[in-house]
Order: structure tokens, then C-alpha cells, then sequence
């Protein structure tokens, strides 16, 4: 039970209604592996100077390699790329199997082929928050196209964005969940 009374999947539940975009954060170890998780707590930080922000949950296979590096690239995934953020969510898989990627230009950290956007980073900060750590980068190079749909998750779904613009668009397997909330 979380404080205050509030269990935890009320609190998802709750947190559902939010619609989050979804991204990969990717790096390499230090053996040179790419090592990736998707997330849903990417978020902008600042603008001067350009700074952004995600947030992992301290058990995730990903960090150490993060935190080793001190780099990262985050891959802004586009409405059609649903099975490969479940990929990259699934522990105990290769990630980067059958995955074109290419080494972003400042850090060489994995970016995923398809992404919309792409940011590559330095980590400059690292914060304690309950079971994850808030990870703060700053932005040494972009770039993307920014044009199509954007991946969102929301009610516990992965949509496009034009998924969430017209519901009867949804995939099927989806359409009963949608229903239900």
C-alpha cells in the first residue's frame, strides 16, 4: 500500500488517464553492446541550457551501462513502432535484435532507424526519487523529422497519435480496453 492509503494499482490506474509519449534510451556498455529501455517519463527540462530528463527504475538492466557511460541517446518512437517499444520493455530479451540502429554523431549511443526525433546526451545529473532515479542529460546533438505519429501510451495502451484522434482507428486487440475505461 503506497502512503496515504493509495494502493498502487489505483495508482496507475489513475496515472493511466495521463497520455505520456514513449522513447528509447539507449547506450552502449563498456564492452561496446548497445544496451536500451523504453520509457514513458521522458520530459524536457530547459531550454538554456538544452536539457532533458527520464526516469528508471533503479532495478533496470539498462542503468548500470547509463550510469558506466555517462551518456545517452533517446529515440522519440513513432506511432507505427508499438512492437518495438514492447520489445525494449520486455526484461531478459535482445533488444537490438534484428534492430537497425546507427551511433549518434556526438556519443555514439544507439539511435533506433524510424525514430521521429532523436537526442543525443551527456548525463549531467542523477537523483533519488522511491524506486527510480531521475536521470538529467544534456543535449549534444539533435535531430529527426518530427513529421507522422508519435507513439503515446495512455489507459495502458499503446496508441498513435492518430489512434487517439479516432478511436474506431484503434487496433483491434485494443478496442475492448477502450471500451472498458
Amino acid at each position: 500500500m503506497a502512503s496515504g492509503g493509495i494502493t498502487e494499482a489505483r495508482f496507475r490506474q489513475v496515472l493511466g488517464s495521463f497520455a505520456t509519449g514513449v522513447a528509447l534510451i539507449c547506450t552502449t556498455d563498456g564492452a561496446g553492446q548497445p544496451r536500451g529501455v523504453a520509457v514513458n517519463s521522458f520530459f524536457s527540462v530547459s531550454l538554456q541550457p538544452p536539457l532533458v530528463g527520464f526516469c528508471m527504475a533503479r532495478g533496470s538492466t539498462t542503468l548500470p551501462a547509463i550510469r558506466e557511460s555517462g551518456r545517452f541517446a533517446v529515440s522519440v518512437l513513432a506511432g507505427d513502432q508499438a512492437e518495438l517499444c514492447r520489445r525494449f520493455a520486455r526484461p531478459g530479451v535482445d533488444r537490438f535484435a534484428d534492430v537497425d540502429w546507427w551511433p549518434s554523431p556526438d556519443t555514439a549511443s544507439p539511435v533506433v532507424d524510424g525514430a521521429l526525433a532523436w537526442i543525443d546526451c551527456r548525463t549531467t545529473a542523477v537523483h533519488s526519487a522511491g524506486d527510480h532515479l531521475i536521470l538529467i542529460g544534456l543535449a549534444a546533438a539533435i535531430g529527426g523529422t518530427s513529421i507522422g505519429d508519435a507513439l503515446v501510451f495512455a489507459r495502458g495502451q499503446l496508441l498513435s497519435t492518430s489512434e487517439l484522434r479516432d478511436p474506431a482507428r484503434r487496433r483491434e486487440d485494443d478496442a475492448h480496453v477502450a471500451r472498458t475505461h
